[in-house]
């Protein structure tokens, strides 16, 4: 297997160590995705039809301290608003993904009530570098592909805060809803 799970200490393709931070991952993610036997790697991940995006690869630290997925995003797919409850940080590795990001404006004092405004959005490329979130509000954000062919990210989230994976976000109706992890 490609992404080899050898969490006691760091080694040439996989790397995580346990107790993984963001300001370890951003390198992580640079050197991974510019590693020779990932880059042979990713076109098999091109094989599978679908109109959804979907995690083609996931691999979790035994402590929960780090979740490794690999995201392939067919044209035309994205994300829901949403936010998560731990610390993340991605990079393209095939194509191109577009993200938005959003601030919330009210105090989070009324029950499944979310203000949003979008804060940026940006296209990022291979090369570009890495997108990072922290936790919650500082995070909130929308991901997908707007282009005509697969893409494909990789994504490594640190150890949740609570219970829950996150929240989902519906700006029609300035809605928030936990989401469970799967």
């Amino acid at each position: 297997m490609l992404l080899t799970q050898n969490t006691s200490k760091s080694n040439d393709l996989f790397g995580p160590p346990l107790g993984l931070t963001m300001q370890q991952a951003v390198p992580f993610l640079d050197r991974l995705i510019r590693e020779p036997a990932f880059r042979a790697w990713i076109p098999l991940l091109l094989g599978r039809e679908s109109e959804s995006w979907y995690v083609a690869h996931r691999r979790e630290a035994p402590d929960g301290s780090y979740s490794l997925q690999v995201f392939v995003w067919p044209p035309g797919s994205r994300t829901r608003v949403h936010d998560h409850s731990s610390w993340g940080a991605y990079r393209c590795a095939l194509g191109t993904i577009f993200e938005e990001r959003y601030e919330r404006l009210d105090d989070g004092s009324i029950l499944d009530h979310a203000h949003l405004r979008k804060a940026w959005e940006r296209a990022w490329r291979e090369g570009d570098g890495t997108s990072t979130v922290l936790p919650y509000e500082g995070g909130i954000h929308r991901i997908g592909n707007p282009g005509e062919k697969t893409a494909i990210s990789v994504h490594l989230y640190g150890p949740r805060i609570g219970d829950i994976d996150g929240r989902d976000y519906d700006l029609s109706r300035a809605y928030v809803c936990d989401r469970r992890a799967a």
